[in-house]
């Protein structure tokens, strides 16, 4: 089963990761896909000396404020020791806006760096980054509120296809290996698949539906009970509270009695 979330495009194109981290798109620390220029992809093992690739920061420009600096880095010496101190951090990154207000002014410069770049220039030509509570990329020339618009039907945009043409290789490469293991691929589509309208959903469903890859709907599963989608998360952290586990369990159970040839 392959769970998939919004930000799996993202992830999935690694330009627009590199953006939002200050990573050279072309020297990553995990696997990752690349374009070959007959316009056929191929995975890239990780970079150990990814590191002496970082994008330069803006000269003069602190990467975080004193305090939360202090802060930050006192935290994270204990991470590696303290699950509670590890919830404590995210639960205040998501209640603060500080991290977005820092990066946004090195991901524009770092765009600007990577638009200079011939493998990227048409990708980015027009492209920049906004801050809206999370930095995102989008036209310079648009105002658009989330980053879930850039998967309105009918958007061409080059940055945009490129990204859908990741993930499609993504899946092609989930599917690839499942045959190979004689395992059968689901698709596991979690209830913020549906945030904005959908448009995520719909385009992923695509995907998979060119694909012939079965995909479960978790937000079905809590429409039919009368929910609201946000039950499935926690307050201040939109991954899966016990609820939102229940719900996925439930569905994937659903999925298995109407389909037990899946598992013989």
């Amino acid at each position: 089963m392959r769970v998939f979330v919004p930000n799996d495009f993202q992830n999935n194109f690694p330009l627009w990761r590199a953006i939002r981290k200050g990573l050279d798109p072309e020297h990553l620390p995990y696997v990752s896909a690349v374009r070959a220029e007959d316009g056929s992809f191929r995975l890239r093992p990780p970079d150990p000396d990814y590191e002496r690739f970082r994008l330069p920061r803006l000269s003069g420009s602190p990467s975080t404020p004193p305090l939360r600096s202090f802060i930050y880095y006192g935290i994270r010496a204990f991470l590696h020791r303290s699950y509670f101190l590890t919830r404590l951090r995210a639960k205040w990154s998501l209640l603060s806006s500080e991290p977005d207000v820092d990066a946004y002014p090195q991901q524009v410069a770092w765009t600007e760096l990577l638009s200079r770049r011939p493998a990227y220039a048409s990708l980015l030509d027009g492209w920049r980054p906004v801050s809206r509570g999370r930095v995102h990329i989008r036209p310079a020339n648009e105002d658009p509120p989330s980053f879930f618009t850039f998967f309105r039907e009918g958007n061409a945009s080059p940055f945009y296809r490129e990204a859908l043409a990741f993930t499609a290789f993504g899946l092609d490469e989930f599917k690839k290996r499942a045959e190979r293991d004689g395992a059968a691929l689901v698709i596991l589509a979690t209830h913020r698949m549906h945030y904005f309208g959908g448009e995520t959903f719909a385009r992923m469903n695509e995907l998979a539906a060119e694909r012939r890859i079965p995909v479960i709907d978790q937000a079905n599963v809590i429409y039919r009970q009368g929910a609201d989608l946000r039950d499935a998360g926690w307050a201040h952290d939109d991954h899966w509270s016990p609820t939102g586990h229940r719900w996925a369990a439930e569905a994937l159970l659903e999925y298995l009695k109407r389909n037990q040839d899946v598992c013989e």
